[in-house]
């Protein structure tokens, strides 16, 4: 078949090519705006390292406590996501929520080659993924300091509200959406014209028949 005849296969079938693509983009935007919650996400970031001025160490020392606290960086990190965090930023906040339910509402994030973590919130109101992020990096500030007889957490900022959610995209999912239905429609395209066995051009004959057409009988209509 030549590129021709594709093009032909295309025009013939331009309305469903087109109103496809159509139909499912605008079922894409609705159920993006109105039947997916809306997530957002609130970040804050902790120092591990004592408070300036609660240690008078110098030099190699403080080298040695540098590499110390980026070694513990995954400790805390973990730490962040235990249940003991979890039902303090529960109990603070007055949530009625389960240990579970926040823990699997955070993500911590140790920054490479430093001394710096990321809580990050994600929740479907921007208050509260602002609130639980602010508690949570006072809870793990808190256990860690009843777990180790010390405090080596700084709190850096407090997390702001998102302005605008994460997830849905919804231009993301209306031009996915399209591109699909593109798809879909040039395939039913070609499997219609590959089940339609009738003969629609003396060409087609002619490849069948593997012989020259002789003569046509046109059709009139009544």
């Amino acid at each position: 078949m030549e590129l021709r005849e594709y093009l032909l296969i295309l025009k013939k079938r331009l309305i469903l090519i087109t109103s496809l693509p159509v139909v499912l983009a605008i079922i894409a935007l609705i159920v993006s705006v109105f039947f997916i919650n809306p997530v957002y996400k609130s970040e804050i970031s902790v120092l591990l390292g004592s408070e300036p001025g609660s240690t008078s160490s110098k030099g190699q020392s403080e080298y040695n406590d540098v590499l110390m606290y980026q070694k513990m960086t995954k400790t805390y990190s973990e730490l962040s996501k235990s249940k003991s965090v979890a039902e303090d930023v529960i109990s603070n906040l007055n949530l009625s929520k389960s240990p579970e339910q926040i823990t699997s509402m955070i993500s911590v994030t140790p920054k490479a080659d430093t001394e710096f973590l990321t809580i990050a919130v994600q929740a479907n109101s921007p208050n509260e993924a602002t609130d639980i992020a602010n508690q949570t990096a006072k809870s793990l500030k808190k256990v860690s300091t009843e777990l180790r007889g010390k405090d080596n957490l700084i709190l850096v900022d407090e997390a702001s509200n998102p302005k605008k959610p994460i997830s849905p995209n919804i231009g993301l999912n209306v031009v996915l959406a399209a591109f699909v239905g593109l798809m879909i429609a040039v395939g039913i395209a070609f499997l219609l014209e590959y089940m339609d066995t009738t003969i629609k051009s003396e060409d087609e004959l002619e490849k069948l028949l593997e012989t020259s057409v002789i003569g046509s009988i046109p059709y009139f209509e009544d």
